[in-house]
Parts: C-alpha cells; structure tokens; sequence
C-alpha cells in the first residue's frame, strides 16, 4: 500500500476559462477537488456504465477521500497534466468515487485489489468489465516509472490497447469473471456450521494483542502504528471478564497495562497535537512521534471514548484532559452551527511564509506538514526565552529540528511536537515547582494556540455523515457521565458535552431522517442529504442514540433506537444464517453482490455493533426477537471468533456480554435531582461494560418506559428519596437510598 511518507502536493487553482468536468454538479469535497481535472470524470452512475459499453472502452473506478494525501499527490501528478488526461479520456470511462460517500462501493474494489495484489489503500485505481467486474488495479501510480511502479499512463495505454485487442480483451473479461468469484469466496463472512459460544476464545484475542504489544512504546506491531480504538475497546472488556468472571487479578491488570499504556504513550507523541487537540491519522514511526497529519472524526470519536474509559477505571486525570481536548478539539474545529459533526481535516496546508501567493504554475503549494510543525526561533520569539526554553525541553524541540529522516526535507530545522521529558524532569531541569512548569506550560501552549490559529488552515471534509456522527453522540454523552458538566476550555465553543450530543442526534433527525418513511440518510452536504444509510449508519447511530439516553434519560432517544433498530433488522439482517449485509437488497443494482463485513478495523464492523445493541435492547425492552437476532449473528461468525479473533475483537467483546451476567439499574427519582446524582456517581465510579442505566420519575416517562417493562411500573421512591434498585442477573437487590450501599451492591469484583 502506497500512503506513507511526507510530501507536498498542490491543489488546482482553475480559472473562470476551465472547464468542469461531470463531477461539478456533485457535493462531495472529494469530488469537486476533481472538477476541473481535464480528465472526463463521471460520477458512480448509469451514465458512465452506458457510456463504456455504447463507445466499447473499459472502466476506470478511482476511489479516494478529500483529506487523502497521495490522493491529492496523484492528482497533481497525473489527473491535471493534459497530456495523461488525454489518454485516459480516449482509452477509458473515468469514474471517481469519494469511498466515504460510497464505503459499499470502496469495501467491493479495495476487497478486489487486496486480493490481486496483497495489498490495498487509496488511491485506489480499479479496471472493471462493462460488466464491473474487476480485473486489474493498484494504488498509487507516478506519472513515470519510478520507485519499481510502472507510470500511470503507460498502464493506461496498455490496458487500453489489451482491450481494443479482441483476444487480449477475452482474457481480461475472463480474468474480471476469475476475480468476481474469488471477491464471493474472500467475503463470504462466517461459516456453515454454528457452534456453541465459549468464552475461552476471549483469551485468544487477549493472546493474540499480547504476543504483538510494544511494551516499551506501547501498540501492537510494528510500523506504521495505527491507534486502532478497537483494540483498547476490547482489552478493557476482558480485563473486566478476567477479574470479574474468571478472579484472576493478574490477568486483569496485564490487558489493563497494555490498554492503559498504549493510549498514554499514543498522548505524549506527536501522533497526538499537543497544542490544539485530537489525533492525527497514524503514525509513520514505531513510536507514535512521527504521524500522517490529517484527523478524521471517526478516530477522534473512538479514542475519546477510550481515553474516558481509561480514566473511568484508573482514575488517572491525564487520560481525562486528553479526553477532554479531543472533545474540545472536534467541538471547536469540527461542528457545524447546527449540530452536526464534519468529517475531516486534511493533512495539507499552505505555508504560512506563502499565504495569498500563487506559484507561476497556478497551484498554490501545500505541505503535509505546514500547519503543525514550528522552528525553534518561532517559539523562543513568541514564549521568550524562560518559557521557550521550558516548552522546548517539555516538547522536544530542537535548534536543528528533531527529525532525523526526511527524505522530502519539509521538516527542515522544523518540530514536531511530543512529550520528550517528563513534568518531574522538567521542574528539575529548570528548579521549579512542577505545579508552576504546570501553569507555564499551559499559558505557553494557549499562546501558541493562537499563533497557529492565524496560519492558513488545512481544508476541511465538511460533509456529515450519519455513522461517524453516531460514534462522537456515543463519545459525548460517555464524557457526560464520566466528566459531568464540563465545557471546553480552549477555542470558542461553549457547550456541555451532553448538550453538543443532542444538538448532533436532532441535526441527525432533521436533516438526514425521513420520520414518515423511516428512511435513514448516509451523508449530508448543503442542505442536501443523499445516498440511502448503509447498515453502519444505523448501528453506529443507535449506539450513540442508547448512550444518549443513558446521560439524558430522555426517552425519546431510546424510542427511536428501538425505531431504527427494527427497521435496520428489516433491511440489513439475514433472517436465514444471522449477520449484518453492509448494504439494503434495493441499495444499488450496479454492486456486484452484497457482502457482510467480517472484521474489526479502524471502525467496528456494522454487524458487531448491531449485534452490542440488540443486546442493550433486550435489557432494556424485554424483546426476545433483539436478543435472538444478536445470538444468530454471533453464532454466525463463530467461525471467525474462534479461529481469527483478533479480526473481530469488537464483536469478541460483545460475546463476552452476551454470556455474562446482566446490569439492570434502575433508579427512581428526577434526573436533575442533588439525590440521584449522587447515585448516578455510585455507578459511574466503576466500569461496568454490561449494564444498563434507567432513571424514572413516578409520571408519563415511567409508565412510557413500562410499557416495554411492565415492571418498571412498579418502581417508586422510598422515603420520597431517590431509590436505586439493582438486579444482577435477573435478581434484584433490596432497593436503597445509600449510594454507599449501592456502590456494595454493585461488588468489590467490578473494575474501577
């Protein structure tokens, strides 16, 4: 996969003489980055299949993402040199596809080329049949041969020469047919035979993390080092399994090690933006220092969460602060006015020394690194020389520059920011209370902050997506719970995080739901909302929805989960074997087949978090028809559980769960009472993964809820008090007022 290493790439600047392509009528970011390419671009539609097959010319299907670097470094290259484009239009039928817009359309090719090459990433460039079957492609090509890749138009011409050759064009056809099948074997998700749930297999993944952890630098692996939350997702889970299920507090405490230590050390390096917040995609190096810059909403949401988890169980404030820029960061950088979470930011940016100049090319040149990097000098002249000599020593940096290879010299006598020493080394270093380095630094990094704040900034992806906004709503309302009613400190948003969370689940409900017909939107873009929701907008977008309720306990977020998820299940769920497809049957007639998404990746797969969900559902509604959907599925991917654990560590979490004993605590009184808050901290103080949270008030929203749980009907307050009632495993503890009693109820065993 070619999407390593640090360039510069350049973004077209077209005159009003230019003339647009088909994409200019398109609202994705990416594709109108390509609208003036002299390349004929079409979009994924009919009129491009017609097109090939009326002319007789294959088709090119080019994938990638507005923040994609060597996306940006291909069109550059390739995509706006008239004499390449003029191949390309006279062999092929161009279609460009944001794989963010079209993840359907992305998972079919990246499966397709992954298994052509051994290897796959964007751009990803495919050569499909008029059939669209795919029978040659890659990722990156230059625009000569170089660097052992043949050049992007000889591969061009060849293709187009093989397919006006009538036996060479056989054998491509043939080869598109050969692929097909192969695509149906690879993605033929589960197995033919269901086996009984063991949760032995947690020690698998648990084996499978811990053969491969970096102890020293913290991850999983070798370079390049990606945060992958899933992992951290499932290790707090069977350090929870091993202490409380199993007993053995040594087992605990080692998944905990490398959960905690992971996500510290992912902090102090330049992976993390030490000056605004948030993480950047991954890093290039095997210690987190050196990373690929642009920050997508999906990572920032999952590592949040995590760092709230981290801090829920360790109690450690270094894992809350770093929870709470992340947030800050998104809701100061990321929200659109309404609610709505944008999707990313790219990694390339102007130069501050070149801002409002244009090259006599015509391309104003961005760098990968511009935003974010500094000189020494620059700090020293903006912090003086006590503080800058703290900050530099703090964060690494050097007169030189700190780093040491850089092939494209775009980090000449330049930093990145990381933790290099310790706050104790600090205060020693300069003898100083570490409680004043503390308050220094902070005014340093404020100050910085503003300095950054005035260089051109990195375009940003600004389209909404329904599945990524489902995983910040999630992120949020957990800080809520955790970190209360906090507001970000820096930038101007002035929100709590329980507030952003809801003002993102109405944009949602708005702008990209049709109540009427219970259609559910997958993007969002200029008041245009497109593309029906594919199964991972309304997974995600129902967890986010149930942890919402969970810090509002409003029930109408509950009540539309419970919407969605039954019409998910109508359209997303295979009654026959269980699982999820990524896609409706009616989605798109022109995809080669439906597939079930079999691994755990930089996001959960659609059937692992349907399937946590269906479980919450069951707990909360008594439905027997959500909890068996969830066993189908997990029986259906048994195969995979037990034999590649490591590709479903979310869903391998979601097992345990299923198997453990159950969490149901409900607590009568008003939410916004000084008593019941008091026992929601009870609960909060622990880390409970399988539990559900209920709060009822004795009116309308109690017998609402009841009539899901005729139960509840009966819960009241004692003494006119707030009464937690708590049942493990279907039995229930005398209810009391004494969050004390509470916190024993809840057991010694329960990790905190």
């Amino acid at each position: 996969m070619i999407a390593l290493g640090i360039g510069v790439a350049c973004m077209e600047s077209h005159s009003a003489a230019s003339k647009p392509n088909h994409l200019i009528h398109e609202k994705s970011p990416y594709l109108l980055q390509h609208a003036y390419n002299p390349v004929e671009w079409y979009p994924w539609r009919e009129e491009a299949f017609a097109k090939a097959r009326k002319e007789n010319k294959p088709i090119l299907v080019s994938i990638g993402y507005s923040t994609c670097h060597w996306c940006h470094v291909m069109e550059r290259e390739s995509y706006s040199n008239p004499k390449i484009a003029e191949l390309m239009n006279k062999y092929l039928i161009s279609i460009k596809v944001d794989r963010e817009e079209r993840p359907d359309v992305d998972k079919l090719y990246i499966t397709a080329v992954s298994a052509m090459t051994g290897s796959a990433g964007w751009p990803l460039n495919v050569f499909v049949t008029h059939d669209l079957q795919p029978f040659f492609g890659g990722t990156y090509f230059p625009p000569e041969p170089r660097w052992g890749h043949p050049g992007w138009p000889q591969v061009v011409e060849q293709i187009g020469s093989a397919w006006q050759d009538p036996p060479q064009r056989e054998k491509l056809l043939e080869s598109g047919a050969n692929i097909q099948d192969l695509l149906k074997q690879v993605t033929a998700a589960g197995g033919t035979k269901e086996e009984i749930l063991d949760l032995a297999w947690l020690h698998r993944g648990f084996e499978s993390l811990r053969t491969t952890y970096d102890a020293q630098r913290g991850g999983f692996g070798p370079a390049p080092k990606f945060p992958m939350p899933v992992h951290q997702h499932f290790l707090f889970r069977y350090a929870d399994y091993a202490q409380r299920t199993l007993g053995d507090a040594a087992k605990a405490q080692t998944a905990l090690k490398m959960a905690l230590h992971t996500l510290r050390t992912m902090a102090q390096g330049g992976i993390y933006d030490q000056i605004g917040g948030g993480f950047h995609r991954y890093s290039t190096d095997d210690r987190w220092f050196l990373p690929h810059f642009e920050k997508m909403l999906y990572d920032n949401a999952q590592l949040a969460l995590n760092y709230v988890d981290a801090y829920q169980i360790s109690q450690n404030e270094e894992f809350a602060q770093v929870a709470r820029e992340t947030l800050g960061y998104v809701l100061r950088d990321m929200t659109h006015p309404q609610g709505g979470f944008y999707s990313a930011e790219d990694a390339d940016s102007l130069p501050p020394e070149l801002a409002g100049t244009v090259s006599a090319s015509g391309l104003a040149h961005k760098a990968e690194v511009a935003f974010y990097i500094w000189r020494q000098k620059e700090i020293l002249d903006i912090l003086g020389q006590v503080d800058g000599d703290i900050f530099c020593f703090r964060y690494g940096v050097e007169s030189g520059g700190n780093v040491a290879s850089d092939p494209h010299e775009e980090f000449s006598s330049k930093n990145v920011l990381s933790v290099a020493h310790s706050l104790a080394h600090t205060a020693k270093q300069f003898g100083l209370p570490e409680t004043t380095i503390v308050q220094r630094l902070e005014q340093s990094k404020r100050r910085l902050f503003q300095v950054r704040a005035k260089r051109p900034r990195p375009d940003r992806d600004d389209k909404i997506l329904t599945s990524w906004n489902g995983l910040m709503i999630s992120a949020l309302a957990r800080a809520h719970q955790i970190l209360g009613k906090e507001k970000p400190k820096q930038g101007s948003a002035q929100t709590t995080y329980l507030e952003a969370a809801e003002a993102a689940a109405q944009f949602i409900r708005a702008n990209l739901y049709d109540s009427k017909q219970r259609l559910l939107f997958h993007r969002w873009r200029e008041n245009e909302r497109s593309i029906p929701a594919l199964a991972d907008d309304f997974a995600f977008l129902v967890q986010g929805l149930l942890d919402l309720y969970e810090a509002s306990f409003n029930p109408t977020w509950l009540e539309w989960a419970i919407n969605l998820t039954e019409e998910q299940n109508k359209l997303f769920y295979d009654t026959a074997v269980g699982g999820f497809y990524m896609t409706a049957a009616n989605h798109d007639p022109h995809l080669l087949f439906r597939i079930k998404e079999d691994t755990d990746n930089v996001e959960p797969s659609a059937s692992s978090v349907a399937t946590l969900n269906l479980l919450r559902l069951a707990q909360f509604t008594d439905r027997a028809d959500f909890r068996q959907a969830a066993e189908k599925t997990l029986r259906f991917f048994s195969p995979n559980l037990k034999q590649a654990s490591r590709s479903l560590l979310y869903m391998l979490g979601t097992m345990y769960l299923a198997l453990s004993k159950p969490y149901q605590i409900i607590i009568a009184g008003d939410p916004a009472s000084t008593d019941t808050q008091a026992m929601l901290t009870a609960v909060h103080a622990r880390f409970i993964p399988n539990k559900v949270l209920m709060v009822v008030e004795g009116g309308p929203i109690q017998a609402a809820l009841a009539k899901h749980l005729p139960f509840l009907a009966t819960i009241k307050r004692l003494k006119n008090q707030a009464t937690a009632y708590v049942c493990i495993n279907y039995t229930c503890q005398l209810p009391t007022t004494d969050p004390e009693v509470v916190a024993k109820q809840l057991g010694g065993d329960v990790l905190r």
